[in-house]
């Protein structure tokens, strides 16, 4: 298992997210739409149809997989590892999240403000049309940080722990909280099964990434021991259980804070603070946050490659 999670992850870093290769996340979306219209057609109880979209989208994807992988087996070992490679490989997105971020940050860079809001408007959650430079620059930044733990690191964990079926099955639970996970009225019950099922599986993720990005602090020369302060003291400020820690850490490590008011679906959302404002967000905290994300990552990397080989061994 170990050297199936290394080559998915070398793969990932050479070939980020090309999109003419199909990939399951698009196919959970389209099950979880499907799902979601055919529920609402026949169940009027919205937080039991939330529970039955959400079980229903993990067994169908971890099935599928599962039924891929031992179809690919039992025509040849080989040709299994292969397909349990490259659906581990469609799990991992650090280069995807590096090159998406990136581009928002080339359009600042250029002075294309209002560019650099419609390529951010693709990767965040919040209204990006009134946001200045400082604005979009944090997003970016703390988009990178959350994703560094929902994106790598948690996809790395569940490989190492259970394979590319467990993989999936994390991956499947983020789109559900993505897709159907808010707090507005129409989502509120229905998202509500997926959104506490995402929190769960991201408590080991996210508290592992927060440590790891403290320890690549020091590593790529950011500040490490204010970036293990501040996850201390603000880790828990934020809404969610779980993207604070990766946050606050990054917020240390960089010296700026994160966080503040933000527009959601119209409404503006009061988030609190992480970290201390010591310099202004700039391309280069941006530029940091990128280094955290390499480094935090190739340390999970290495600790689970360790970890799994001495249990093996």
């Amino acid at each position: 298992m170990e050297w199936l999670v290394v080559t998915a992850f070398a793969l990932d870093l050479l070939l980020g997210d090309p999109r003419r290769i199909p990939h399951p996340v698009v196919l959970i979306g389209a099950i979880i739409n499907r799902l979601e219209v055919l529920l609402a057609s026949f169940c009027d109880n919205r937080r039991f149809a939330g529970v039955v979209l959400a079980a229903t989208t993990l067994a169908v994807s971890g099935g599928l997989v599962y039924g891929v992988i031992e179809m690919a087996r039992a025509i040849h070992p080989s040709l299994g590892w292969m397909v349990s490679v490259w659906i581990a490989y469609t799990t991992l997105a650090a280069r995807a999240l590096h090159k998406e971020s990136l581009i928002v940050v080339r359009h600042l860079e250029n002075r294309q403000i209002e560019e650099a809001r419609r390529s951010l408007s693709l990767i965040v959650g919040r209204e990006t049309a009134s946001l200045d430079e400082q604005g979009i620059l944090r997003a970016c930044i703390e988009t990178v940080a959350e994703n560094t733990s929902d994106g790598v690191i948690g996809p790395l964990f569940y490989l190492y722990i259970g394979g590319p079926v467990l993989a999936i099955l994390y991956k499947a639970a983020n789109t559900l909280d993505s897709m159907v996970g808010y707090r507005d009225d129409r989502y509120r019950e229905l998202g509500w099964a997926s959104a506490r099922f995402d929190d769960l599986l991201n408590l080991i993720p996210a508290r592992l990434t927060g440590v790891l990005m403290v320890v690549a602090a020091f590593l790529t020369g950011l500040n490490g021991r204010q970036a293990l302060r501040i996850l201390r003291r603000d880790a828990r400020n934020h809404s969610s259980p779980n993207a604070g820690y990766p946050e606050a850490a990054a917020a240390g490590a960089l010296g700026v804070q994160l966080g503040g008011p933000a527009v959601y679906f119209g409404e503006q959302v009061d988030k609190p603070t992480l970290g201390d404002p010591l310099q202004p967000i700039s391309t280069a905290s941006y530029h940091g946050a990128v280094r955290l994300l390499y480094v935090s990552s190739l340390l999970a990397l290495g600790l689970g490659f360790g970890l799994l080989t001495l249990i093996s061994g």
